[in-house]
């Protein structure tokens, strides 16, 4: 458990109405990749640090699937239980949840992701609502403000994802609302999970980080520019020759000692 005290700020686990009252972060940040290639899931997961996965009709074309149901079923079982968010493809409110049913008898683990609006604006709240109601998780995306997160809470969506990116693309910093949305989650104990997508770059994810993200949804290539760093190479290559020189030595030392 981490706590932390932002001066005049209160979240988390609500101690009592003192401005100083510590927020309260009892579940660790997850981690999803943003992809529905294979190698790069199976590259990530083996290395212990994935949690799920997300995808959406653009993710899985790039990926070369043209078959939704069997990509989401090869995704469901790489991620062996994991999480696996797949997109709704229709406007129809009627449609989605149809299409809801049908995805989540796939597989266990697969989530159901529902825009906020369609593309008329009419908002989704209620196929959230009713899919919830049946006992199917929904990812509920393309949030770009805490209103909208705050009512796909209130409807019962899971997932709450926030695209950081294109906020940003607006003009507005993002991770001040990500910040206000967790205190306000965690206030009122909702289980709702705020989810950051749409990444742009490395900073993106320690930003989310530090505002309390549930969860951040990375791409393989910024996943990968987050672990590396050209001068731990340079120290590992560094220690690498010197233990390498050490042997040399230590051998040369024992044939002398021989001879």
């Amino acid at each position: 458990m981490v706590t932390r005290k932002p001066p005049g700020q209160t979240s988390g686990s609500i101690r009592d109405s003192d401005e100083s009252a510590e927020i309260v972060y009892d579940r660790p940040m997850e981690i999803f990749l943003d992809t529905a290639s294979i190698s790069e899931i199976v590259r990530w997961k083996q290395q212990r640090i994935i949690d799920g996965i997300t995808t959406n009709p653009s993710i899985l074309f790039q990926a070369g699937y043209h078959d939704l149901e069997s990509a989401a079923r090869e995704l469901a079982r790489v991620m062996d239980g994991l999480p696996v968010s797949v997109e709704v493809t229709t406007d129809d409110p009627e449609e989605m949840v149809r299409q809801g049913r049908e995805y989540a008898r796939w597989a266990p683990n697969i989530v159901v992701k529902i825009p906020v609006l369609n593309t008329t604006g009419e908002p989704c709240f209620a196929v959230i609502a009713r899919l919830q109601g049946e006992g199917i998780r929904v990812n509920c995306t393309a949030i770009l403000s805490f209103g909208q997160a705050m009512l796909a809470a209130k409807a019962g969506a899971t997932y709450l994802s926030v695209f950081a990116g294109r906020m940003g693309d607006e003009g507005n910093d993002p991770f001040p609302i990500v910040e206000s949305l967790r205190q306000w989650l965690d206030r009122w104990q909702s289980p709702a999970k705020v989810l950051v997508g749409s990444i742009r770059q490395p900073l993106d994810v320690q930003k989310a980080a530090c505002a309390g993200a549930h969860v951040v949804t990375i791409p393989p290539a910024l996943l990968a520019k987050l672990a590396d760093h050209r001068y731990s190479r340079a120290t590992a290559a560094e220690f690498l020759e010197n233990a390498k020189k050490s042997e040399a030595a230590a051998s040369k030392a024992l044939a002398g000692t021989r001879g």
